[in-house]
């Protein structure tokens, strides 16, 4: 919970976490994390709950090793000329009215043509949920798996340091796929624009304007606000791209 009395999933505060640790709390111990936690997002929380979640994303401070069979690849700039070259992919959590229950909300943008490729809601988001996702929009979008010999990758996703992106399964999936999966820096929404302003968008359109009082209902219109985004809405930037 926070100061001002709102309640924060423990996902969120996972990624928190995981954007201490890659950044300045590379070196925190519990204490420090739950402090930082204290002061930067304004919540609520005990030292006992940051340890469980710390044990449970496996990152107390012997266990911090990395990850040496899929190694972090920071961004770098790109210029995009067509689609299905840079995605961008995000999580968003919404809650149901007058309770504790939270639903979330994946997402992934093409920069090119800013149409949402894919995303998924459901009471939890994990990696398998998200993968899954991902799996279906190269499918729908007909994309290959190029032979990665001569260094072509069948799409880049960007993400940020949330749990799902770090994880064995996010990597095997990114492998498996030739997916070249790059990660933006810890405080650096600005290397993720595109979704971050898609996000904004949910957050205004859709967010703001309901109160879900039960999961069905924030579905029912979570999918009708991404048929209405991608088909429907008129979108000013486009025109910078399609003259």
């Amino acid at each position: 919970m926070t100061n001002s009395g709102d309640f924060i999933p423990d996902e969120q505060i996972e990624e928190f976490l995981m954007e201490a640790i890659e950044g300045d709390g590379a070196t925190y111990g519990i204490k420090n994390l739950t402090q930082l936690l204290k002061d930067e997002h304004d919540l609520q929380i005990n030292h006992k709950k940051v340890a469980r979640l710390c044990k449970e994303l496996g990152i107390l401070l012997p266990q911090r090793q990395g990850n040496p069979k899929y190694p972090k690849r920071l961004v770098r700039n790109r210029i995009i000329t067509a689609p299905n070259q840079l995605w961008q992919l995000d999580i968003k959590y919404g809650n149901i009215v007058g309770s504790r229950r939270f639903f979330f909300v994946a997402c992934a943008i093409d920069v090119f043509d800013r149409s949402i490729v894919g995303y998924y809601r459901g009471p939890r988001c994990t990696a398998k949920d998200i993968t899954g996702m991902l799996n279906e929009a190269i499918i729908r979008r007909q994309l290959q798996v190029i032979d990665d010999s001569n260094g072509r990758h069948c799409i880049v996703v960007r993400t940020d340091n949330g749990p799902q992106f770090i994880s064995n399964l996010f990597g095997e999936f990114c492998e498996k796929n030739n997916v070249f999966h790059e990660r933006i820096p810890p405080r650096s929404p600005n290397y993720n624009a595109y979704i971050e302003s898609f996000f904004s968008i949910l957050e205004r359109d859709l967010f703001r304007r309901y109160e879900f009082t039960y999961f069905e209902e924030a579905y029912y219109e979570i999918d009708e606000f991404m048929e209405f985004y991608n088909h429907r809405r008129y979108h000013g930037a486009l025109e910078e791209c399609h003259p």
